[in-house]
């Protein structure tokens, strides 16, 4: 087997895989139920994802820990949190985030 054929069938293989999970849930979940517990706790799992996005990028954006005041990713992502605490609006949360980060950068120059 030649080394593209391996490629386009592990590529393949990957493709199913996903869709086909994706896929079960929509073709069979109209007749699954989960209980109370798990449905209060699944609400939590998109906050819980995008937290373990956000704070390694913003605390070691260079694969360190670095709390400097050179590190600009930090105040802006505090300062989104706070916008998002405060006002719960989400593009508001993004903006401020941007700006803080964007003036940071360019007071750091």
């Amino acid at each position: 087997m030649s080394e593209t054929r391996a490629w386009a069938l592990a590529l393949l293989g990957m493709v199913l895989v996903t869709y086909g999970l994706r896929l079960s849930f929509l073709v069979f979940g109209h007749g699954m139920a989960f209980p109370p517990w798990l449905e209060r706790a699944l609400r939590y799992v998109p906050a819980a994802v995008l937290t373990a996005l956000i704070v390694p990028m913003a605390l070691a954006p260079q694969g360190e820990i670095d709390v400097t005041l050179h590190n600009a990713y930090l105040p802006g992502a505090l300062c989104a949190a706070g916008v998002a605490l405060a006002t719960r609006h989400t593009l508001a949360a993004i903006a401020g985030g941007f700006a803080v980060y964007g003036l940071w950068r360019w007071c750091l120059g």
